[in-house]
C-alpha cells in the first residue's frame, strides 16, 4: 500500500502537532509523525507549565509573534473546551543596567504593552515572599501569564485528528528523499511519500537533516518543585517569574493547586545526545543544587522540601534565536526548530505560520531574524 500525503509533518511536539491542526482544519491531507506519542516526556514540552510574555527581552521583533500566539491559545482554549493559559502575569527582575530588562521595557514601550516598572521596595510590598538586593528593579506585565503546556499539545491533537489528520506514534524517521513528485519519508514503518514535509523534530532535527550542519546542540536541563507557604505563592497571589541575574538566568511558576513553586535555569546545562541522555533527576549535585540556592537568596519562603523534579531538553541555537526556513535546495521542505528553552509560548503561531508556508500563503511577520543561512556554509553542497 502506497502512502501519499499533501503535507508530512516529521515530529509531532508543539510546532508540530500545532501545524497538523491548522492544516487538517483547513481540509489538507496531513500525516503527524512522532516518535514517541504526544504529550509526552522525552523532548521539550513536558513538566506542565510554560511562562508566555509579550514584552520581550529576547528582541523586540518576537512581540507580534507573541500577541498573536496569545490570541492563538485563546482560541483554542474555546475550540477544545480546556483551560490551558493562567493569567497570573509575569513578573521579571534584574538589577538596573541587565540589558535583558532594558529590552523588555522598550519592547513594551513600543507596542504599547501593559507593563510596571517597580524598584526593590515596591516589589518586595506587594509580594511578601521577594527579597531583592536595592538595586534591582523589575517589571509586571499583568496580562501574560502561564500556559498548560501538556494539556496545549494535547488539545492540538484533539483538533487535528477531530479534522481529519493521521498520526503515526512510535515511529522514527530514518531518512527524507528527494523525488521528482515530491518527497520520500522512509520510516521504520515503511516509506510515505508527500508533496510537502515539514521537519519539527527538535533535538533530533540536525540529525535527520545531518547533511546540512545545522549547529543545533540538545542541551539537559531540569525543573524542580519545591514546598512553599501556599499563602504567598500560590497561584491566586503570586505571578510567574523570571530573574536576569548577572551571570545566571531562571524562571519560574507559582504553586498551582498546591504542586509547589517550580524553578529551572535558563543557562547551562550538560550538551546530550537525546537517545542516550541521563534523564534521571538528582544524578547530578546541580539539578536540585542551582535552584534551590536561587531561592534561599531570593525567596526562601519557597525553599522548602523538593516536591519533584524532571528532566527535559533545551535546543539551542548560538545565538538563541529560533529556526522558521524553507530547505536550502528543496523548496518543498520547511524545517523549524531550535527553540532554545523559550519557543513553548510560540508554539500556536509557529504552527500557523508552517501551515501557512507549507500552502504558499502570505506571512504577516518578519522571520528574517530566524533564516538558517545565517549558520550554514555557503560553499558546502548540501542535500536530503
Amino acid at each position: 500500500m502506497i502512502h501519499r500525503y499533501e503535507v508530512v509533518i516529521v515530529g509531532a511536539g508543539t510546532a508540530g502537532m500545532s501545524a497538523g491542526m491548522f492544516l487538517a482544519k483547513k481540509g489538507v491531507k496531513t500525516l503527524l509523525i512522532d516518535a514517541f506519542d504526544p504529550p509526552h516526556n522525552q523532548g521539550s514540552h513536558h513538566g506542565d507549565t510554560r511562562i508566555i510574555r509579550h514584552a520581550y527581552g529576547e528582541g523586540r521583533f518576537y512581540v507580534p509573534l507573541a500577541l498573536r500566539a496569545q490570541s492563538l491559545w485563546e482560541e483554542l482554549e474555546k475550540e477544545s473546551g480546556e483551560t490551558l493559559f493562567l493569567q497570573t502575569g509575569i513578573l521579571g527582575a534584574g538589577n538596573t543596567d541587565s540589558p535583558f530588562i532594558k529590552e523588555t521595557v522598550k519592547s513594551a514601550k513600543e507596542y504599547d504593552l501593559r507593563l510596571e516598572v517597580m524598584n526593590a521596595e515596591d516589589i518586595q510590598k506587594r509580594w511578601s515572599g521577594i527579597q531583592l538586593p536595592e538595586d534591582f528593579i523589575g517589571c509586571f506585565e499583568p496580562n501574560s501569564g502561564i500556559l498548560l503546556a501538556e494539556k496545549c499539545v494535547a488539545a492540538f491533537r484533539k483538533l487535528a485528528l477531530r479534522y481529519g489528520a493521521d498520526l503515526w506514534t512510535y515511529t522514527n524517521v530514518e531518512a527524507l528523499k528527494s523525488q521528482e513528485e515530491g518527497i520520500e519519508i522512509k520510516t521504520n514503518k515503511g516509506k510515505v511519500y508527500a508533496d510537502r514535509c515539514i521537519v519539527t523534530a527538535g533535538a533530533w532535527t540536525s540529525r535527520l537533516l545531518h547533511t546540512l550542519e545545522i549547529p543545533l546542540t540538545p542541551t539537559r536541563k531540569t525543573v524542580s518543585w519545591f514546598e512553599a507557604d501556599e499563602t504567598r505563592f500560590n497561584a491566586n497571589v503570586f505571578p510567574g517569574f523570571f530573574f536576569q541575574l548577572p551571570t545566571q538566568s531562571y524562571y519560574g511558576f507559582p504553586s498551582i493547586d498546591g504542586c509547589g513553586v517550580k524553578l529551572g535555569r535558563m543557562d547551562g546545562g550538560q550538551s546530550i545526545d537525546p537517545d542516550n541522555m541521563n534523564r534521571t533527576f538528582g544524578d547530578f549535585e546541580e539539578d536540585e543544587g542551582d535552584v534551590r540556592g536561587f531561592l534561599q537568596e531570593y525567596m526562601p519562603a519557597a525553599a522548602g522540601k523538593l516536591k519533584q523534579g524532571k528532566v527535559c531538553i533545551f535546543t539551542r541555537t548560538p545565538d538563541e534565536h529560533f529556526i522558521m526556513d524553507t530547505h536550502p535546495e528543496y523548496k518543498n521542505v520547511l524545517i523549524a526548530g531550535g527553540f532554545s528553552g523559550h519557543g513553548f509560548k510560540f508554539g500556536s503561531v509557529m504552527g500557523e505560520i508552517l501551515s501557512k508556508l507549507s500552502l504558499g500563503e502570505a506571512i504577516p511577520f518578519d522571520l528574517s531574524h530566524f533564516k538558517l543561512g545565517r549558520f550554514l556554509n555557503k560553499e558546502k553542497k548540501s542535500r536530503l
